[in-house]
């Protein structure tokens, strides 16, 4: 091996935890369009025999053919998984495997370089690999049905079919990312799931608990000019509260239908979409410090999340 290569370490390292996932129904490629059926990727984060995934690769069935680049084949249990954040866990009967640790997606730097490892294309001798660096963080993609995805991270290593719930690693080793999709018409355009919006999934798949999702409890609209025109409303850009639910984070805040919410701790809310990158990056528990505009004027006011109600 050569040990002045950082690059040659890690993927000597992550290989081997690196999975194939065989899945015999409909699903979605790396270019988030349907395929009946076929292969995707997993990487083992614990050595009793858990794999992470992504939840369009194995999502919607009970179990899939799991085959380690060793050779040894497995029937995977689908323990569970989120379709939000695209993150499901596997599970296969055999303790003592090779493990990739996860890592902290927060603290990647944009230019910094980064491993992608999957089984592209399916093809035979075991998960390919290709090197590039972070393009950009926080990134806002559509997701199979019309979900977005929040969050993710860009990078120019090359993803393709195949590649899907395959580990973006560090220069630590360690997983930064599950990679998910790519830009069919673009060139180097590749997206992975940041591990920290995955973290949460994990934690609740493998200790047997529901997924918490934060609630703040109110319906909203992004703010254009027609809809600023047509009900008088102070501002042209923003989120503006349609209705807010009895008993709600929203409610003990002192929001109002009407209100134009225009940043969530210091940052910018231009859209529905910027709210809900927000709140995709939240726990329940936490504080929401926010800036909104009533009746012209801005105020602050601060909502404590819960946990989204089941009925």
């Amino acid at each position: 091996m050569n040990d002045s290569n950082p690059i040659v370490r890690v993927v000597d390292a992550v290989r081997p935890a690196v999975a194939q996932l065989m899945v015999g129904r409909a699903g979605y490629d790396n270019y988030l369009r349907p395929f009946p059926g076929g292969v995707g990727s997993g990487v083992i984060f614990d050595a009793q025999g858990y794999i992470l995934t992504n939840y369009h690769v194995v999502g919607g069935t009970r179990s899939v053919m799991v085959v380690l680049p060793d050779g040894g084949h497995f029937e995977g249990e689908v323990l569970g998984g989120d379709r939000r954040s695209d993150t499901a866990v596997v599970r296969i009967p055999k303790d003592r495997l090779p493990v990739a640790p996860l890592g902290n997606s927060s603290t990647l730097q944009i230019g910094e370089t980064v491993i992608a490892i999957g089984n592209a294309l399916g093809l035979e001798g075991g998960p390919t690999v290709t090197v590039g660096v972070v393009s950009a963080k926080g990134r806002t993609l559509q997701g199979p049905g019309g979900l977005a995805l929040y969050g993710l991270i860009q990078t120019d290593a090359a993803i393709n079919p195949g590649n899907s719930g395959g580990p973006l690693v560090n220069l630590d080793g360690q997983v930064v990312g599950i990679n998910t999709a790519m830009i069919a018409f673009a060139q180097g355009v590749g997206f992975a799931i940041a591990i920290e919006s995955s973290r949460p999934v994990i934690e609740s798949v493998v200790s047997g608990r529901q997924l918490a999702r934060p609630w703040l409890g109110a319906v909203l609209a992004t703010v254009n000019p027609a809809l600023a025109e047509q009900y008088g409303l102070s501002r042209s850009s923003g989120t503006v509260v349609v209705h807010v639910e009895d008993d709600s984070p929203a409610y003990w805040a002192g929001i109002r239908s009407g209100d134009i919410i225009t940043s969530i701790d210091g940052r910018a809310v231009n859209t529905v979409n910027d709210l809900g990158r927000e709140m995709a990056r939240r726990r329940v528990g936490d504080k929401l410090e926010m800036t909104v505009i009533r009746d012209g004027q801005e105020i602050g006011l601060s909502a404590v999340l819960k946990e989204t109600p089941q009925h």
